[in-house]
Order: structure tokens, then sequence, then C-alpha cells
């Protein structure tokens, strides 16, 4: 879900989703074909490679999710630089900027003005499947024609295709389709008797806290903006609230437990400053959900999903519209590995 095309005609971003009145409209994504037994696309270990930004909450759910059930082995992935290039340098009219892929020791890199010195790091891995330098060329080879090169990105390499570009129907097929291959085929995201609560949680978490946190950010009028940040801080006392008296969103950890920490574990890192989400931190303000913080994140195969390096790197580095010198900020650091106190907690 999250965008990379910075300004211009060759691409379409997110800070270009807004309605007349300055609202942040999130577009849906465009690649939705399925993996189903005896489809187009079938369950096979190692046809399928995930393309994706550990600085996207949307596509590092998805790597998350790869690492939780264990599918390393079977499904191969690649992690963009955090830093958005000019994807096609040598064309003065396409001023495109987005995902590039770099070796870990490569030169670093600069924002879009030619600003800041970023590191090629060791977490970097760039892509062995196509050669791609850029998203956008993985988006291009596939003939897509929606213009918006985002990730996560589900590559099928038997028929050199996207298969899905939608983190919500990647989570699900990470969740079933590859129990067979999967070293935790036991863990269980969508637990059919927590449906009906999921969805009621995800009505209210996704509009006002996950996007919420976007419609705040990315607003091009002071209404817009006021009624974003209201409904999120609305949502974020209700999740306080929640909490305090349960482990988990729901009954049990599921998808809606994911898509939460990824969104409040950029929170204070990113959002307060960035976005303007200022109406407290998870850390000051919100006791229950630093826990929460904590407890998921030490959920087995979280951690290494979570880079708070790359997280900095891509949200102020590059949008030189809303930070042009690509300063990051030095923030707090907080130790999501300390200890807890949740267990003590139903569920």
């Amino acid at each position: 879900m999250a965008t990379e095309a910075e300004s211009g005609g060759a691409g379409r971003t997110a800070l270009d989703e807004t309605d007349v009145k300055g609202a942040f409209k999130r577009v849906n994504s465009v690649w939705r074909n399925h993996i189903e037994e005896g489809g187009e696309f079938s369950p096979a270990s190692g046809r399928y490679h995930l393309y994706v930004a550990l600085a996207c909450p949307w596509a590092d759910g998805a790597l998350a999710a790869l690492f939780m059930k264990g599918l390393e082995d079977c499904i191969g992935y690649s992690i963009v630089h955090p830093t958005w290039q000019r994807s096609r340098p040598k064309d003065p009219a396409d001023q495109h900027h987005g995902w590039i892929f770099c070796k870990p020791g490569d030169p670093p890199l600069s924002n879009g003005l030619g600003f800041g010195t970023f590191e090629c790091d060791d977490a970097l891995v760039p892509d062995t499947v196509n050669g791609a330098k850029f998203i956008r060329d993985i988006y291009e080879k596939a003939g897509d024609t929606g213009g918006k090169y985002s990730t996560p990105v589900l590559w099928d390499k038997e028929k050199n295709t996207i298969v899905n570009n939608e983190s919500m129907d990647i989570l699900r097929m990470f969740n079933s389709k590859f129990n067979k291959w999967a070293k935790n085929p036991d863990l269980d995201l969508f637990p059919a008797d927590l449906e009906a609560e999921a969805e009621a949680a995800n009505s209210w978490i996704y509009p006002n806290i996950n996007n919420g946190v976007y419609r705040c950010g990315f607003a091009k009028s002071q209404e817009a903006y006021d009624q974003a940040v209201k409904d999120l801080g609305d949502a974020l006392a209700k999740a306080e609230a929640l909490l305090e008296k349960q482990r988990y969103v729901c009954k049990r950890f599921s998808y809606m437990d994911l898509r939460l920490f990824m969104t409040l574990v950029r929170f204070d890192a990113v959002y307060v400053v960035y976005f303007k989400t200022n109406v407290g931190t998870i850390e000051m303000n919100y006791p229950n959900l630093l826990e929460y913080c904590k407890d998921i994140y030490q959920f087995p195969g979280m951690a290494k999903a979570i880079n708070m390096r790359h997280i900095k790197m891509h949200y102020f580095t590059s949008h030189p519209d809303l930070n042009k010198f690509a300063v990051i900020p030095r923030g707090r650091d907080v130790d999501y590995a300390a200890d807890h106190k949740r267990a003590k907690l139903s569920a």
C-alpha cells in the first residue's frame, strides 16, 4: 500500500490521493490475484517472491507474517533501500521517484534534491529474480497500468507476473496457502471463530489508526487534518482502554494485532513529527499501548521484520516537499525487547 512516486505524470503517489477538500483518500491496490490449489496461481515452494520495503507498515506486515509462519525456505524476498530515487534519471520529463534495489556496501544515496547521505546497509536484499533496479521495473515488466508502484509485491516466477500487491490479500495467502511447507503451520492469523470480532475491530482501527496517520500526514487542508487527527486521537484512546482489559485486540493473537502493531511501532519515531499526529506519544501517554507493543514485538518472528533505521530513513528522506534537507530527527530509543506484564491479562 505504500506508494513511491514523488510527483509528475509517470506515477501516482499517496501524496496525490486527496479529494477536493484536501482529505486523503487511499486508492485501492490493482493486482488482486489469489493463490489457490488448482487455480492459475497454485501453491508451490520456490515459485513466489516477495518484494518489500521495511519502512512500509503494509509491506513489513507481509514480511513479518512470512517470518512468523516460517516460510523463508518456501518464499524468497527482496528488500529495497528506504530512500526513494529518481527511477528514470535520463528522461527529464519523467520525475518519478521510487523504491530502489541496492546491495549492502553500495555507495550511499542522497534524497531527490541531493541532500543527505544514507548508507546501503546489511538489511538490503537486491532483486535476484528479475534483476530489477527499481520496484517500478517490476510493475512495468508485468504490464501494469495502474501507475502506483507500491510494496508489498508478490511475484510469480513461473508466469513472470505480479500475483498481488494488496497487503491484506498477501497476509491471508501466507496464513493458509503454504502450510505444507511452513515451519509454523499451526499459527492462524485469521481464525474463523474470531472473524466477526476482528472485522468489527478493523472497522475502526484501519480507517482511524492504520490509515488515520496517513490521513493526518497527507491532508492538504486544515479541515481535513482536524477531522483526521480527532478520529486518530479518539481511536487511540479506544485502543488504550481496550488493551487495558485484554492482551490482544481480539480473544487471541490475530492479524489485527499484526496490523495495529505495525502502525504503533512507527508512531513515536515518525508519525508524531512527520505526520503531525501529536495527540500524544505511545511511550509517554499510552501505557497500555506501549506494553502491548513490547508484547507483539516479542512474538516469535516479529522482531526480525522491524528495522527502525529503515523506518525513519524512508519517511524523513523520501519526500522533499515535506522535508527538503532530509534531516532525520533523533527521537527516543524504546526497548521493545524489555520485559512486559501483558501475559497476566486474559485474551
